[in-house]
């Protein structure tokens, strides 16, 4: 429901938990660029170090991603997320994505929270 009415205000359509989803799985994956990765989250390019510490962390590890419960205010939308990893999965917790030029985007603040996850940690701007 939350897409038909960002819809009717004129602002970004909701995203899909797939939309979502796939910003973070191509995030985790140590195959894609870190170049690729820059443009995934909002002002990525200032975590491209962070982003090379991860995909190095990364490299034969597989994680998965639930999102769900997603609200979108604006141009931002925040979701649970869920992240199972070869250890176990944690607990679910709220994630946000802005839309820049009709993609959604992950936050600075929450693409700091994945790459401290994966042992790159960045301070947010």
């Amino acid at each position: 429901m939350a897409s038909s009415s960002a819809a009717a205000t004129g602002n970004a359509a909701a995203p899909t938990p797939e939309t979502l989803q796939a910003v973070l799985v191509k995030l985790s994956d140590p195959a894609v660029p870190t170049a690729e990765k820059t443009k995934l989250i909002v002002d990525g390019e200032k975590r491209t170090a962070n982003i090379d510490q991860m995909n190095k962390g990364l490299a034969g590890y597989t994680l998965t991603y639930a999102v769900a419960d997603i609200t979108t205010q604006g141009n931002t939308a925040t979701a649970q997320v869920t992240i199972t990893s070869p250890h176990g999965a944690v607990p679910p917790m709220p994630l946000s994505w802005e839309n820049v030029g009709g993609t959604w985007k992950l936050s600075d603040a929450s693409g700091c929270l994945m790459l401290g996850f994966a042992q790159a940690p960045c301070v947010p701007a």
